[in-house]
């Protein structure tokens, strides 16, 4: 299979250039979202660390054991974003870990810990990635655009000539 052969902007019209410009804004626009998704997710699992280590024996609260069943301090337990119902923390020292696509996996808060921060690098290493993808874009883009300017200049000094 032959190799696509590399052209130069310079031997492109205006039209291909626009055409290369829009895809490269495309990508620009898609590329950025993924980036702005990333960063979310980081800060998601930035917020779990934090909430892991807020989770402590003295949030336990004096527990005593009633019909097999641990009483301790009141929490409010979020039902969603802006619900909450309160609950009893009766293991501190043990979390449910959110894995993906509904799977939980109880893990020490230890391990839990570990967990998101080894999710919390792995989308930054993701992002310094994207992130060098998109300004290898935008200077694509740019490239583009001053030629484009070029040939502007060139086809307005021609018709102005003639």
């Amino acid at each position: 299979m032959a190799q696509p052969q590399p052209v130069s902007l310079t031997d492109l019209d205006l039209n291909q250039l626009g055409d290369i410009k829009k895809q490269f804004e495309e990508e620009l626009n898609h590329l950025t979202n993924s980036f702005a998704q990333l960063k979310q997710a980081q800060a998601k699992f930035k917020a779990c660390v934090e909430n892991v280590a807020e989770i402590k024996a003295q949030n336990q609260g004096t527990l005593f054991k009633l019909n097999n069943f641990f009483i301790g301090k009141t929490i409010l337990v979020p039902l969603t974003n802006s619900l909450y119902v309160p609950g009893k923390l009766s293991d501190p020292e043990h979390v449910l870990v959110d894995v993906g696509t509904g799977y939980f996996i109880q893990k020490t808060r230890p391990q839990a810990t570990k967990h998101y921060q080894a999710k919390v690098e792995y989308i930054r290493t993701n992002l310094e990635t994207l992130e060098d993808t998109i300004q290898k874009k935008r200077d694509n883009m740019n490239a583009v655009v001053n030629v484009i300017q070029v040939k502007l200049q060139e086809q307005t000094r021609n018709t102005t000539k003639a």
